[in-house]
């Protein structure tokens, strides 16, 4: 086993013996075969394109669902991914019939054995079978953007919009990741184009969000809880919380957000359900705790799942790219209605959430509710009020050193207002940091899939002031990020041009010292320091 894909990987080197996740050696490889055969059937893809012939959008889905599957704590499950593994490999082989020149594919794309020969062939394809360890760099960076960016793209398919483009270009992608007569220099290029269309990506799943349930507004979420039996929605697939309301209308049963979740409350089209109760909870690594006191049982849309303790196993539920061994999984494809009702009946055996808090948080500041504000803000920004923008989005995680994130808001000059997006936001978004003027220092856009408004809310300022460079806006990128879809956010960012990105609580294991060179050299990213040395660097001494 070796995997580096996340930021809590041991050492910040590689996990080699299990996961700090919690995944064990022989999914790992699992994961690792699957992600070899959907390259594999990519690169089949690529060549009936270049044939003239089309694509099924099936396999469109199939390559990102794949993808999905494996990004960190979406799926444990081992035989679900073999399941998969199976799927593909069948479905490669119907692309392949249909090829009329099959010379030159990659070994991946010709490659088919039954399941006994599964872990000698995931034992040989994993991360380290790339030697050269700049060329493995490379090549891993773009494939974790592309698993990011096949969140975004499946979360848009569950709505039913579909854009071929990305879909093609995420195929020649990890198509290019099998050929070794690309060079370094080749590689960054792809980087930059992975970063291009992972922006086309997150516009394409905001289309589809505020097409479904229009734009997010500012909204007040309870965190307190109500006396009747719940279920508790976790991960970021909004279809899925929609079928869930629709068949507990009535019930008795209420609904709660978790995590990553708690932005549908922003969602004028999710207000109307009256039991649409609030948000239970704080960011992913703290279920064990939450899941346990809230009683009813939990549905994992997709990541991030934590191994579960048995008092609560029984009642986490699996959907989607979502698995974990030993839990009920509720099926459903793209299109298809998901019958929910086992997980309803389970709620009506079990008691009220425990309360573990009170009061409410403020959110629902996407691109179209700031820009609504952009006179106001702008105001303040020529007056002095506001003085910068921190945009501190990305993801939450366990290791103490994220306090270094909550310590940080605390410390910042009471001029800034903070621009987030994903559950990073736990770290800071219940402390009272006040407003300026009216507006709250915290901006809520959503989930980490949301990350896109920052981008065009910053777009948006850089055009209202009429600036040359996005990099003149009075911006810091201070981010956190723990797994693959803060990746691809990352890359969207540099193909946008903004410099100077902070990131942490460390950086990437899998960038390599060349690599990480070439980022610092051309787009000035860097670690984070203290938060006094930071905040001196940010906003100079009279601040420290």
């Amino acid at each position: 086993m070796f995997c580096y894909q996340c930021q809590e990987t041991a050492g910040c080197a590689g996990c080699t013996q299990s996961g700090v996740c919690g995944k064990r050696p022989d999914v790992a490889a699992m994961q690792d075969l699957l992600v070899y055969v959907t390259k594999g059937i990519s690169a089949v893809a690529v060549r009936l394109r270049s044939e003239g012939q089309p694509v099924p959008f099936r396999i469109n889905h199939l390559v990102t669902l794949n993808l999905f599957t494996t990004i960190t704590n979406a799926n444990f499950d081992k035989e679900a991914i073999i399941s998969r593994i199976r799927e593909t490999l069948d479905e490669k082989e119907k692309l392949l019939s249909l090829l009329k020149d099959p010379a030159g594919l990659p070994p991946a794309a010709l490659w088919n054995e039954e399941e006994s020969h599964f872990p000698a062939k995931a034992a040989v394809i994993g991360v380290l079978s790339t030697e050269n360890e700049d060329i493995r760099s490379l090549r891993e960076l773009i494939t974790y953007g592309l698993k990011g960016l096949s969140a975004y793209s499946k979360h848009a398919n569950a709505l039913l919009e579909e854009d071929g483009e990305i879909d093609a270009f995420l195929q020649k992608a990890l198509a290019a990741t099998l050929d070794d007569s690309l060079t370094a220099d080749n590689l960054v290029a792809l980087v930059m184009e992975t970063g291009k269309y992972g922006v086309a990506g997150m516009a394409l799943l905001d289309r589809a969000n505020t097409k479904a349930y229009g734009d997010p507004e500012i909204t007040k979420v309870d965190i307190g809880v109500r006396n009747n039996p719940g279920i508790l929605i976790s991960g970021h697939d909004l279809k899925d919380l929609e079928m869930l309301l629709e068949q507990t209308k009535g019930t008795g049963v209420d609904v709660y957000t978790h995590s990553e979740m708690l932005p549908a409350h922003y969602y004028p089209k999710f207000k109307q359900y009256p039991h649409f109760a609030g948000n239970y909870g704080n960011a992913w690594w703290k279920q064990k705790e939450e899941f346990e006191s809230f009683n009813g049982p939990i549905l994992m849309t997709t990541n991030c799942i934590v191994p579960p303790k048995d008092s609560y196993k029984d009642r986490l539920y699996t959907t989607g790219a979502a698995g974990y061994p030993g839990c009920k999984h509720i099926g459903g494809g793209i299109g298809e209605e998901k019958d929910f009702s086992e997980i309803i009946s389970h709620a009506k055996r079990c008691a009220p959430p425990v309360e573990i808090e009170r009061g409410q948080i403020i959110g629902g500041f996407a691109h179209a509710q700031v820009l609504a504000l952009a006179d106001q803000i702008v105001d303040a920004v020529k007056t002095g009020a506001i003085k910068k923008f921190v945009v501190m989005a990305g993801c939450d995680g366990r290791a103490r050193s994220r306090e270094y994130y909550r310590d940080f808001a605390m410390a910042l000059p009471k001029d800034t207002v903070i621009l987030t997006a994903g559950c990073a936001k736990y770290k800071y978004n219940k402390l009272d940091l006040g407003c300026i003027g009216g507006i709250p220092r915290v901006l809520d856009a959503g989930q980490c899939n949301d990350s896109y408004s920052l981008a065009v809310i910053a777009l948006k300022l850089k055009e209202v002031f009429g600036l040359d460079d996005i990099n003149q806006l009075p911006i810091i990128y201070n981010i956190a990020w723990y797994e693959q879809k803060a990746v691809i956010v990352l890359l969207a960012l540099l193909y946008l041009g903004v410099k100077n990105i902070h990131l942490g609580p460390t950086l990437p294991a899998f960038l390599s010292p060349n690599v990480a060179k070439l980022l610092v050299e051309n787009f000035g990213i860097s670690g984070i320091g203290t938060v006094e040395d930071d905040i001196r660097l940010f906003f100079g001494e009279e601040n420290r």
